[in-house]
């Protein structure tokens, strides 16, 4: 099992559709005790996401930080970036019960969320499950060295 899911320190960072998104779960993510590293963008000025997925992808590459959260619009842009890095292991979730799932039998290790298509009620379940939620290891530990 890998160490507590409790004051980690986070990697975040959006494009310009996820940028309110980003404002407040780096808010909840500090509120639950993590130290949250905000690697942009600063406003809603239009960016291009993949230079901010690298960017977290590669704190957490390079051991600054454990976790990763990416929002763009729909999250599967961000997505698509941070999986081309080795080591990262991006999930775009829906809700905490995909949150969840992701963590237990994934590992994941960033989650991204689409900030156009969530719905930002469920927000804090969405977080509380993936930053809750330990791996299981044994059976899932296998696939998991496949990717």
């Amino acid at each position: 099992m890998e160490e507590t899911l409790y004051n980690m320190k986070v990697a975040i960072a959006s494009d310009h559709a996820g940028f309110k998104f980003k404002t407040r779960i780096s808010k909840w993510l500090e509120e639950q005790g993590h130290n949250v590293r905000d690697f942009g963008p600063d406003s809603e000025d239009s960016v291009d996401y993949p230079e901010f997925a690298h960017t977290v992808c590669e704190a957490i590459e390079q051991g600054g930080t454990q976790m990763g959260v990416l929002i763009c619009g729909t999250g599967i842009g961000m997505s698509m970036a941070a999986n081309r890095h080795k080591g990262i292991r991006a999930a775009l979730c829906k809700d905490g019960g995909t949150a969840e799932m992701t963590r237990r039998h994934n590992n994941a290790n960033v989650l991204c969320i689409g900030a156009r298509n969530t719905n930002p009620a469920i927000l804090h379940d969405l977080l509380g499950a993936f930053f809750n939620t330990e791996f299981e290891g044994g059976r899932h530990e296998k696939r998991i060295n496949k990717i």
